[in-house]
């Protein structure tokens, strides 16, 4: 079985998690190259990841180099280049969500691309807390579902008493994203209730700002529904007193016979099997990465179908762009 060769693009903060999840695939894949334009980025993760391969653009990467799929890590505004590249050289890639910053120009890379091996890297529904609601909601443990509620609610955007913001000290470029906190954050968890509950529908969406240092929305009120009619709620801010600057997952799935709950590393199951497990969220974190990776991997050396498919994909990015569009309704039509 010959060992897949990798080239990274991008050399940002989410390129370590990406490169520890290659590592974990050893006689399977490689990262042979990064390509970053920081040369100072793409040297130092090099350095710190063993990788033999630094270039400073993803053309001449591909120029000097032999390889079966890139993994594209780089900001949104450059996916969708990416992505072309990757299909004029003829070769796999794996990007990270979303594949651009509006719907309209990622449903038309799809279809330019139409053919290529492409798959989103959208890594929160893989995390084992919940795979294992999956997995409960399959096999029937709460019947059929009658109410959602998720909430995110965190302080990483209030000054510490030396004046710094933890959400921006993590993530600098977040405050200048026009689409913050959906865009960048919640997309993810839309697209695991999508996964979870299936298809959504955008009821309404009330988008703010609570913090100068933003330039985009940092709090969020949606509601969906699914395809049976039950409601979803979504809520999430990043200027929230006394919660932590570490935004914290927390969902409440009511269904017909039991309830589900997760509650940071908590989750449990009532009705007639309850079950309650704890999880290290650190680790899952970081094996959701692996997860990604690993089934992308797979799917490229079997031939098999991705789960994050763009189509997949363009199902997720079609409910965020209509909660900007809700939200965007309601600023200019208020209730009276």
């Amino acid at each position: 079985m010959a060992v897949q060769r990798i080239g990274l693009i991008g050399a940002g903060f989410v390129s370590q998690h990406h490169l520890a999840a290659w590592q974990r695939l050893a006689g399977q894949a490689i990262v042979v190259a990064i390509a970053d334009p920081s040369p100072e980025n793409a040297r130092r993760r090099a350095d710190a990841f063993g990788v033999p391969g630094v270039y400073d653009s993803a053309e001449a990467m591909l120029a000097g180099e032999s390889l079966d799929a890139v993994d594209i890590a780089s900001p949104r505004e450059t996916h969708a280049a990416m992505v072309r590249l990757a299909a004029a050289h003829g070769i796999a890639a794996l990007c990270q969500k979303p594949l651009a910053p509006t719907y309209d120009e990622a449903a038309a890379l799809v279809a330019e691309v139409a053919g290529m091996r492409l798959m989103v890297h959208e890594n929160w529904r893989f995390r084992a807390y919940y795979r294992q609601i999956a997995g409960w909601l399959g096999a029937g443990r709460i019947g059929a579902v009658v109410q959602a509620r998720m909430s995110l609610l965190g302080s990483g955007l209030l000054p510490t008493a030396v004046g710094e913001r933890p959400a921006l000290v993590r993530q600098p470029f977040m405050a200048t994203l026009e689409r913050a906190l959906v865009m960048e954050v919640l997309i993810h968890h839309l697209d695991t209730l999508r996964f979870l509950l299936g298809d959504l529908a955008v009821v309404t969406a009330h988008l703010g700002r609570g913090s100068s240092a933003m330039r985009g929305e940092d709090r969020a009120a949606i509601t969906l529904q699914t395809g049976r009619g039950a409601p979803v709620q979504l809520i999430a801010n990043l200027c929230v007193h006394d919660e932590p600057p570490t935004l914290v997952d927390r969902l409440v799935l009511v269904g017909e016979t039991g309830t589900i709950r997760l509650d940071g590393a908590k989750l449990t199951c009532s009705g007639a099997q309850p079950e309650t497990l704890e999880f290290d969220l650190d680790a899952c974190y970081s094996d959701s990465y692996a997860a990604v990776i690993a089934h992308f991997a797979e799917a490229l050396r079997r031939g098999g179908a991705f789960e994050t498919a763009p189509e997949d994909n363009l199902r997720t990015l079609r409910i965020v762009e209509d909660v900007y569009e809700s939200a965007t309704r309601f600023a200019s039509s208020p209730p009276a």
